[in-house]
């Protein structure tokens, strides 16, 4: 009988780095922050605890199907997808990677927050189109509750903006 394979943390990030955010989807879970927590016990089963962006976001659902059948897909049988309510979010928890992505994906990255979000912080956003600073805020409600929807005088275009959190 052979031993089934312990899988690595290590492992189950490389596998998690393949699931997408159903909202954007050229970002994946891990490069957004949103995994707090694996675990492994000595029997190979998986625990992943998840972050949501909002308490409210409605893929969640989606997420956690999305991470649970990307565990199956690499051989873990017995996976639980837990959410974690009680950490909040907050856009300083997405990678350098994850903000190049979005602003090829045509969003305004958010800025990083150290402290308070400031006024010159929510009027200093660079447009993803063109990357002139010479934008305004035209509503704090975008497409999602993460999104913010700016206009650039420079090129003219409307654009979305993921409003930093913190």
């Amino acid at each position: 009988m052979t031993t089934p394979h312990i899988f690595t943390q290590a492992e189950i990030f490389d596998a998690l780095n393949e699931v997408k955010d159903p909202e954007i989807p050229v970002i994946s879970v891990v490069e957004m922050g949103m995994i707090s927590l694996v675990e492994i016990s000595d029997e190979g089963n998986v625990k992943v605890t998840m972050t949501p962006t909002f308490v409210g976001c409605p893929a969640i659902g989606v997420i956690k199907k999305d991470i649970a059948e990307k565990l199956a897909e690499i051989g873990i049988e017995k996976a639980e997808v837990l959410v974690d309510y009680e950490t909040a979010w907050n856009s300083n928890r997405m990678t350098e990677d994850a903000k190049e992505k979005l602003e090829k994906f045509g969003l305004a990255p958010p800025a990083v927050l150290d402290g308070e979000l400031t006024e010159a912080q929510l009027n200093s956003v660079r447009c993803p189109h063109c990357h002139s600073t010479d934008t305004t805020l035209r509503s704090s409600f975008g497409s999602t509750l993460c999104r913010a929807i700016r206009f650039c005088f420079n090129c003219k275009q409307g654009f979305e903006q993921f409003k930093p959190l913190g």
